[in-house]
């Protein structure tokens, strides 16, 4: 491991093959709040496919960084590609990101009045489904995630690991090309957190996605293909390695 008119749709340059996961590409982005320099210097380089860790001292620009390459924030200077484009400055900007990105945080943000299957259908309206096709999908995707019993229960009557799982369910509802966790396991116990992220790699290895994960769990970094470390807003070797896809994604280096 080392440290490492209509808008179009969010699919791979023109001429390049279909993947099932996205390529992402930082190049020398900041981001300034104000008179907070959040992000100062930061590159990095995801293949299709790839699990990259993000790791770093608390303010030190990880979770700016992550909401950039999820187009939730723009860069005060520098580029965010998503399969070779500025996705996120395109006018179809936010179908892009209902259509390509995935989220979970630390924080499983469920509604606190609806069934787990009811809180993945949710993030299904605007697709096109019909209800009961919103339904079956809310049921397959728990499934998917161990807790196909668990469908008509409210979050106060899941467990705080069942939870967090189901908000991955909701993540994965559009199928998407690039998975983002933003402390997935920090409000979940040891035991816990080990299977939580034993499932994202389970999850990243069957449907090919691309899955960049912030954390200071030690446990990320053992199942990461890559580890990339922000210091102080900067990624150090920001023109270098980080820049280069590894050999093959899944690959150590």
């Amino acid at each position: 491991m080392s440290q490492a008119s209509a808008a179009p749709a969010a699919l791979p340059p023109e001429g390049g093959a279909a993947s099932a996961g996205a390529e992402v590409v930082v190049d020398h982005v900041s981001r300034r709040y104000g008179s907070v320099q959040a992000l100062t210097d930061a590159s990095l380089h995801a293949s299709p496919g790839e699990m990259l860790a993000i790791t770093g001292r608390s303010g030190s620009g990880k979770s700016t960084l992550l909401n950039l390459i999820g187009g939730l924030d723009q860069p005060s200077s520098g580029r965010v590609l998503i399969d070779g484009r500025e996705v996120w400055r395109e006018p179809g900007a936010p179908r892009h990101r209902r259509e390509l990105v995935g989220f979970v945080f630390q924080q499983h943000f469920l509604l606190v009045n609806l069934t787990a299957a009811a809180n993945i259908e949710v993030a299904l309206i605007g697709s096109g489904m019909r209800r009961s096709e919103r339904h079956q999908r809310a049921l397959d995707l728990l499934a998917e995630v161990g807790l196909a019993d668990r469908a008509e229960h409210l979050p106060a009557e899941l467990s705080g690991g069942e939870r967090q799982r189901v908000a991955l369910a909701r993540a994965l509802a559009n199928e998407p090309r690039l998975l983002l966790a933003d402390e997935p396991t920090g409000a979940v116990d040891s035991a816990t957190s080990q299977r939580i992220l034993d499932l994202l790699a389970e999850l990243r290895a069957r449907r090919g996605m691309t899955l960049i994960i912030v954390s200071y769990d030690p446990q990320v970094g053992d199942q990461a293909d890559r580890m990339l470390t922000v210091i102080d807003g900067v990624t150090p070797g920001a023109a270098g390695d980080e820049l280069r896809p590894p050999s093959s994604p899944g690959a150590q280096t």
